[in-house]
């Protein structure tokens, strides 16, 4: 029975995220992308402790890259990161001394290398300086290294070696204007609900919102960069009225929160339904759609990597058809079958 319930989730999971997925990452500018990876075989080996210490890579992983987080969602088989990558990095010698030295520690013989290196010399050597540079403010080199720090740390707690991630990590490029950042947001933050594990996605701990709910300033701060204030206060109130919860800070107790099979009726004929409503299915562009954001955006960026595309396809943007409060999105994919699940 576990084998063939291991082998559902397996076939469900490779239809959320399929194989194969062309990637475009963003060279010399800002850029923020929704980053997800799965369990091998689907199983379901992300308990408690294997969330949390996953957590506490995470921050640990952004600070060190210089990767700021939006949000998150840590879930027993797969896992969805929202990130904003930096223009580029600026940090200095002692700056890139003071992160290797918050990461590794103060026994680390490569810390004190490089402390020694910079106090000697005044600046870090080439070779250090650049070796240091290629891990930080790239997402591949982000998620590589996270992936693989927590893989080791997996298999020591379990006695067990080989992978833990199945193939590569997917991303999705969102453009970094708050009406496509906060959609992509509340869908990881509302993984939880969609999952059934909890009503309300401030009761699920390993997501960005309820860390910021329970007062983590990093968090708050990432969901706040989608408006651009400072103010927790107003930023959740904003955010908990995308997220249309049934009570809360909003003040939202009295909307009505449709079931799945309620949404999708609601969908098929046209209903007006809110986003909140809306990101409460499985929406298959937040994870396939390769670039997600304003028409021009996308046709941007199709122009740029023009030559991944075939030569009978004119532009790059493709509506978000049938999600109502979504359809001012564009994608670069055109999903037509399954779009929410």
């Amino acid at each position: 029975m576990c084998l063939r319930q291991g082998q559902w989730w397996w076939s469900e999971l490779n239809e959320r995220f399929p194989m194969r997925m062309a990637r475009i990452k963003i060279s010399g500018r800002g850029a923020v992308y929704h980053c997800m990876s799965r369990v091998v075989g689907g199983q379901r080996l992300l308990g408690p402790l294997e969330k949390e210490k996953l957590r506490e890579m995470l921050w640990q992983q952004a600070a060190f890259s210089g990767v700021e987080i939006i949000t998150y969602c840590l879930m027993s088989n797969h896992i969805h990161l929202l990130v904003r990558i930096g223009a580029q990095n600026r940090a200095s010698d002692a700056q890139l001394v003071d992160r290797a030295l918050k990461f590794y520690g103060k026994k680390s013989l490569y810390v004190q290398t490089l402390r020694k290196a910079l106090e000697e010399q005044g600046v870090l050597p080439e070779d250090l300086r650049e070796g240091l540079r290629e891990r930080m403010g790239d997402v591949s080199a982000f998620m590589k290294e996270l992936k693989q720090r927590f893989s080791k740390w997996y298999n020591r707690q379990q006695n067990r070696y080989g992978t833990l991630w199945a193939e590569r990590f997917k991303s999705v490029l969102v453009e970094d204007q708050p009406s496509a950042v906060q959609a992509v947001a509340a869908y990881v933050d509302l993984n939880g609900v969609r999952g059934g594990l909890v009503k309300d996605p401030k009761e699920y701990r390993w997501c960005g919102y309820a860390e910021a709910v329970g007062g983590n300033g990093l968090a708050r701060k990432g969901l706040g960069s989608i408006y651009g204030w400072g103010d927790w206060e107003r930023v959740g109130r904003e955010y908990r009225q995308v997220l249309l919860v049934s009570s809360g800070s909003a003040g939202s107790a009295g909307k009505v929160v449709l079931d799945a099979e309620g949404i999708r009726r609601e969908l098929k004929r046209k209903g007006q339904l809110k986003l909140g409503q809306v990101l409460r299915l499985r929406v298959r562009y937040f994870s396939d759609g390769v670039v997600l954001g304003s028409r021009n955006y996308v046709n941007e960026v199709f122009r740029e990597y023009r030559d991944r595309f075939g030569a009978r396809r004119r532009d790059g943007a493709r509506p978000m058809r049938g999600l109502g409060a979504l359809e001012e999105l564009a994608t670069m994919r055109d999903l037509k079958v399954n779009v929410v699940g």
